[in-house]
């Protein structure tokens, strides 16, 4: 159970983008302010492309600012369902660095991962924000149900990245991934949470309640964490 949960609620998630931006933005620059950098991991997929749209018209000093997806699916740079794409395109041209979790040369999964995870150790641990997203199926980043479910949430606490296969795999991404780990994601200095939809809500309350014993990977990833958690959620 988390110390600390406190739900914002939105009419719609064209507010909710405009709050959560201002709240990412305020932790980028509060990082910037104390250690004159800041790192953080943000989530894939549609449903935060507004939040960041309106977080790249902050004004920031973009250039001390390193962004990390909060994980990928093995899929070429420039293909749809690439989550490092869709973040560069958005914040490479404010001057932010954006490193990606797959390699074009790699072709193993878990090869991906170990290579990912030997390329973030270098970065500023732990991480100033992660902002993570919950699929309809309850996964959060990448960490599925599958043969590389216990290593994500279990692995060496200084293991930052792996590569995982979900099982079953989902219909609208059939490929593997490589994903932050839960250690990664947990020891962030921010964490927080935005999602759209009443069924979505359902998931999480459910996955919250349950905690470590809960049938869902993101109530597995925030049992027993002990920072505040901001959950922003649009109807």
């Amino acid at each position: 159970m988390t110390t600390e949960i406190e739900w914002w609620e939105y009419d719609d998630a064209e507010e909710m983008a405009e709050a959560v931006a201002g709240d990412v933005g305020f932790i980028i620059e509060s990082a910037i302010d104390a250690r004159g950098a800041a790192v953080i991991a943000l989530a894939g997929g549609k449903t935060p492309l507004p939040i960041y749209e309106k977080l790249a018209k902050a004004k920031i000093d973009w250039k001390r600012v390193t962004i990390v997806p909060g994980d990928d699916r093995m899929v070429p740079l420039g293909d749809p369902l690439s989550n490092v794409t869709a973040i560069g395109k958005i914040f490479l041209p404010k001057g932010a660095r954006v490193i990606p979790l797959i390699s074009s040369t790699v072709a193993d999964y878990k090869a991906a991962g170990r290579a990912a995870d030997a390329l973030l150790q270098d970065l500023h641990w732990p991480l100033d924000l992660c902002l993570l997203g919950v699929g309809g199926d309850g996964h959060a980043a990448s960490i599925f149900p599958g043969p590389d479910y216990d290593e994500a949430l279990n692995g060496p606490k200084e293991r930052r990245a792996l590569g995982v296969m979900p099982d079953p795999l989902p219909p609208e991404a059939p490929v593997a991934r490589v994903t932050l780990s839960r250690e990664a994601i947990v020891t962030a200095r921010a964490l927080m949470i935005a999602i759209t939809g009443q069924a979505k809500r359902d998931v999480l309350e459910a996955a919250i309640a349950a905690g470590a014993s809960s049938p869902y990977p993101v109530g597995r990833i925030l049992a027993d964490v002990e920072l505040p958690l901001d959950v922003h959620w649009a109807a």
